[in-house]
């Protein structure tokens, strides 16, 4: 029986952080202090340091359904579709394919693992597993691997 895994995007794939940082318009009134608000800023986001390949290790392997889960800002809806774009951009498409769920309210899904850096959006209510990403127990994706091969 395949473990269904969902993976963040913002703070676990892709490099919320640096974007918002790097981003030209981040101090500009109405950006500043509204990250989330930034036009763009989630189409170009750098991935975060091994989670590609960590990313497609999971979905070859026969043992997980991986879904990515994220949360798109409601007052951005270009952001919705740029995270689709940027999966896309950073996966194999076959793989990745209709994988992408968009959420205000991820402890509604039904999985075994969350793997999230934030505890925002239901992520700390999740009723399978939380992997809180960037954590003393977790802190990069060597960590989520190492304890993923174990379960």
């Amino acid at each position: 029986m395949q473990k269904i895994v969902y993976i963040d995007l913002d703070g676990v794939v892709a490099d919320f952080e640096k974007g918002r940082k790097g981003h030209s318009m981040g101090n500009i009134t109405p950006y500043k202090g509204n990250p989330d608000k930034l036009p763009g800023l989630f189409k170009d986001l750098d991935p975060i340091e091994g989670a590609i390949e960590s990313v497609n290790k999971l979905l070859d392997a026969p043992q997980f359904d991986v879904y990515f889960l994220s949360t798109a800002p409601w007052d951005n809806p270009e952001a919705w579709m740029h995270k689709r774009l940027w999966i896309d951009q950073h996966f194999e498409t076959k793989k990745i394919r209709k994988r992408l769920i968009l959420s205000h309210q991820k402890h509604l899904m039904i999985g075994d693992y969350l793997i999230d850096d934030r505890r925002n959006n239901g992520a700390s209510e999740f009723r399978g597993e939380w992997l809180h990403f960037g954590s003393d127990s977790f802190p990069d994706w060597v960590s989520v691997l190492d304890y993923l091969d174990k379960v």
